[in-house]
């Protein structure tokens, strides 16, 4: 068999490369969006049988308290400094030393996600103080809180551990499994809301029962996957093991930094928590809408250029290192931009066809519009920084991440003042203070990931930006004007019925979807440019 010349082999593999990043990104999307239009079945769910009423808010609060830690643990921090030192095993070191960083790993995160797990559960009170200080003064509400916080609390163990084994597959390039794992978290939650929560007085244990039985069978899902890599561990605690040492030391400022965003969500909820009942419901429904793109898209790109960005530096190649994270970048402004815009002219109707139902008012829905469209303003920024920041996590660096975050979190607490006061005081829309605080701080963070990563020279933006943005510029117009002209034919969206309001909608989004696509195809954007340069 004849072999090809070393640089034809060469520009061969790149251009496999290119086309398995985008496919890769391409399969974790369609997963995850699988699992966001579930989540959104979800959430009517949520709306139809809990409503905005004091369970609701006790429930998300008990549901956001160890969500939040997940994203530390097993989406945020962790893997951020996990798969880069997987990589580097990956790279330079044998295929016993890299399962015996996996064992070591385990052992290690899980013995301390049990223990954290157990002192939780028993200090629930103290935990729901912290999170929610605003309940206290009510006890119905706070005890409610206490315990669906012992039900659901667990669930950061179980999810945590879900995460490791998805981190662990995604530096293997199986991508699509870890993808479809939260799928069984809507599908359990669904099931609560439908079968189990009519037979609770308070429908909202049902639901935290629900949260913690998806752990389980989140976990068990992934486990013959990683068995088929031959990498199932067996877990050895020893926090001496190099590889544990350099995951830790690469983690623990990475903890801050990866989630500024989180704890600025979770700061809001703190502070809704002295706000009117139903802020915090009003709230969860906007960050949900605001989370759609975000997750579908920027999670997607962010989890497969990791990887990639680990094995680029590790073998220096500079070059497509910024190539990769140029690509990144575009194809977030591709999706942010009308996604954030539509989601401006659209937070109405999109509010009243999935969640005005049941114990859901035209009051919450005018309450959860207002905060959707400040989230929604920030949602170019929550993106970005998606792809931004592994950029500095590939190379090991979590001190620079850290500082900008330290910054960012201190710029939403004043934003928060700037913002909260008057709007409460004078319009009574405090809740949408705490969303546009999140947004413009979330500016901040990305402008100044993107300003490092230039500065030092790390990514190089490519020549194609100036068509970019005059694209951009050009369907995102056609896209608004046909959104906002047929929005003025349409009645009242609080007094149409479902039916109406789902017709609507439906055209709304296929109007506007294709203006867009169909703008982009006209100022000449094909399919080629829609991968990497590199």
């Amino acid at each position: 068999m004849e072999k090809l010349p070393p640089e034809k082999n060469s520009s061969l593999q790149e251009a496999s490369g290119k086309k398995s990043l985008f496919r890769s990104s391409s399969i974790v999307g369609s997963m995850t969006m699988s699992s966001r239009i579930l989540g959104l079945i979800r959430d009517v769910c949520f709306a139809r049988f809990v409503g905005a009423e004091a369970g609701a808010d006790a429930f998300y609060v008990a549901f956001k308290i160890p969500n939040f830690f997940r994203r530390l643990f097993a989406e945020g921090a962790f893997s951020q400094a996990f798969v880069p030192v997987l990589s580097e095993y990956r790279t330079k070191g044998s295929s016993q030393a890299v399962k015996l960083l996996i064992d070591h790993v385990c052992g290690a995160l899980g013995s301390v996600l049990l223990l954290f797990t157990v002192l939780a559960v028993l200090g629930a009170p103290v935990v729901a103080t912290l999170f929610a200080p605003g309940f206290v003064n009510d006890e119905v509400k706070f005890d409610l809180a206490t315990n669906l916080l012992r039900i659901t609390f667990p669930y950061l163990f179980l999810i945590s551990m879900t995460g490791f084994a998805g981190a662990v597959l995604n530096s293997y390039d199986r991508f699509a499994i870890p993808a479809l794992t939260p799928i069984w978290l809507n599908i359990c939650l669904i099931g609560a809301a439908l079968f189990a929560a009519p037979y609770f007085s308070q429908p909202a244990y049902a639901l935290a029962w629900g949260v913690l039985i998806a752990g389980v069978v989140q976990l068990l899902f992934q486990l013959p996957f990683l068995a088929q890599l031959q990498l199932m561990p067996k877990p050895k605690v020893n926090f001496r093991h190099e590889g544990v040492i350099q995951v830790l030391s690469l983690m623990a400022p990475a903890i801050f930094g990866v989630s500024v965003s989180q704890l600025n969500l979770l700061l809001d909820t703190v502070l809704a928590s002295f706000l009117p009942t139903g802020s915090v419901s009003w709230l969860y429904y906007s960050d949900r809408l605001s989370e759609l793109p975000l997750g579908v898209f920027a999670v997607a790109i962010g989890t497969v250029i990791l990887p990639n960005l680990s094995r680029l530096h590790a073998s220096e190649d500079p070059g497509r290192f910024s190539a990769t994270l140029d690509w990144a970048l575009r194809m977030i402004v591709m999706i942010a931009v009308p996604a954030a815009l539509a989601l401006i002219l659209l937070a109405e109707p999109i509010l009243s066809t999935l969640f005005l139902y049941g114990k859901t008012t035209a009051f919450d829905i005018e309450m959860s519009t207002w905060s959707l469209r400040a989230y929604a303003l920030g949602l170019v920024a929550f993106m970005l920084i998606k792809v931004l920041a592994p950029g500095f996590y590939a190379r090991q660096d979590m001190k620079t991440p850290v500082k900008i975050g330290i910054k960012a979190m201190i710029a939403n607490m004043v934003f928060n003042v700037v913002f909260v006061v008057p709007l409460y005081f004078y319009l009574n829309l405090g809740h949408v203070g705490l969303a546009l605080a999140t947004s413009v701080s979330a500016f901040l963070n990305a402008g100044w990931l993107l300003h490092e990563l230039k500065k030092r020279e790390v990514y190089q933006p490519e020549p194609v930006w100036k068509r970019m943005f005059f694209t951009q510029a050009v369907a995102n117009g056609v896209m608004a004007l046909l959104l906002v002209l047929i929005l003025t034919q349409v009645p009242s969206w609080i007094e149409i019925n479902a039916a109406q309001r789902c017709l609507w909608l439906l055209l709304l989004c296929v109007v506007g979807g294709g203006s867009y696509l169909l703008s982009l195809y006209a100022c000449g954007i094909r399919a080629k440019d829609l991968r990497p340069s590199r």
